[in-house]
């Protein structure tokens, strides 16, 4: 779940990290009122939980009060990155003397967490790991012993003076310790400002929750901006099955979260493009029909691939399932199976007999086959 700059700031100030004083505003009325109460010059700031804001023209500066409603009027209504702008911070504007970038993310090469930090803050951070790779210090973290101010220390060494200081060493803890406190996936400041009198101010923020932490932490989730379903994917949550669905055209049926990941990531490799995400395990002696349904909505899908790997559950009982939605829906797409485990003999004889066919040796051939017929069928693969 992501949060829109003005929720993720308070977890910062919790921790003990400097903001800025500002005000969140829904009209211009709001935003004149919330300057005039600041009595600084200020920055109008788009609210919506994607980055480039500055570039999509949703940052503007403004130096009263009648500038700020107008940068807000100008700002409200916008669309960045899919979001329609409907509210703006209204933040005193910070005197910088220098631009700093830090975060703590979910690392998946050491399967924990990794602490990052760049002298080149207020830039897109992928910019400077291409351009300025030595600009670029990752700190993997035992999470068993969390970040101390040594280690802080030690990814700051060599920058310059100017971050030998132990203040910065101290925002980097303290944003570690909110990270894990609040169960994010990522928490970023970008930038990190110092300000011309010394302070570390963080001019703003990103925070992404795990998801599976959301019935843990239910009032912060509160103030987070889940991604709005589709259509298809608020069909699946009424009949309870896992969907998510992705812009390409390869349909996916398997059995198990981390077998359809494995499934979308081949057909990924393979060259193709991964329609959903449909983990429909046992359950598809019941669920296969309207789970069919969905993929069959979706007018991108140019081919299916059906991955069942059988321990406890049966892969001739949730082939039997998919069998009985296919001859119930008769579609008119290509269909490529991939059957191994408890069962596997029995689904094989049952695919001949039904459908003509016999699954595949292995599932990257099943996978070959269908991006291939995808891209016959002129898809996005």
């Amino acid at each position: 779940m992501n949060f829109e700059e003005h929720a993720a700031k308070p977890l910062l100030r919790a921790a003990g990290i400097a903001t800025p004083r500002g005000c969140l505003a829904r009209s211009g009325a709001e935003a004149r009122a919330a300057a005039a109460e600041l009595g600084v010059p200020v920055v109008v700031k788009a609210q919506v939980p994607a980055g480039k804001r500055g570039k999509a023209g949703g940052i503007r500066t403004a130096d009263g009060a009648a500038a700020a409603g107008e940068a807000a009027e100008a700002i409200l209504g916008m669309d960045i990155a899919g979001h329609r702008v409907e509210s703006v911070l209204v933040e005193e504007r910070a005197a910088i003397a220098a631009e700093y970038y830090a975060a703590v993310l979910n690392d998946p090469v050491s399967k924990g967490p990794l602490v990052m930090f760049s002298p080149e803050g207020g830039m897109d951070i992928e910019e400077v790991a291409v351009s300025k790779p030595g600009r670029v210090r990752r700190a993997p973290v035992d999470i068993s012993r969390g970040l101390d101010a040594d280690s802080a220390r030690a990814l700051l060494d060599g920058f310059g003076p100017e971050l030998d200081d132990a203040a910065v060493a101290e925002v980097l803890v303290a944003l570690y310790q909110a990270y894990r406190g609040n169960d994010a996936e990522l928490l970023e400041i970008n930038p990190l400002a110092r300000l011309d009198d010394g302070r570390l101010v963080a001019l703003d923020c990103k925070l992404v929750l795990d998801d599976s932490a959301i019935k843990r932490r239910e009032a912060l989730a509160g103030a987070g901006s889940p991604e709005p379903a589709t259509e298809l994917e608020t069909r699946a949550q009424a009949l309870d099955l896992k969907y998510i669905e992705l812009d390409g055209d390869i349909g996916v049926i398997a059995n198990g979260a981390g077998l359809t990941m494995t499934t979308m990531d081949v057909i990924t490799d393979q060259g193709g493009k991964p329609a959903n995400f449909l983990e429909i395990g046992g359950e598809s002696y019941t669920k296969a029909r309207p789970a069919l349904e969905l993929l069959l909505d979706n007018p991108r899908v140019k081919c299916l691939v059906v991955n069942f790997c059988g321990a406890f559950a049966r892969t001739d009982v949730m082939t039997g399932g998919v069998l009985d939605a296919w001859e119930a829906l008769s579609p008119d797409l290509p269909v490529f199976f991939s059957v191994h485990g408890t069962g596997a003999t029995e689904a094989r004889a049952m695919l001949l007999e039904r459908l003509g066919m016999t699954p595949y040796p292995t599932m990257d051939e099943a996978i070959a086959a269908a991006v291939a017929a995808a891209r016959a069928a002129g898809g996005a693969t």
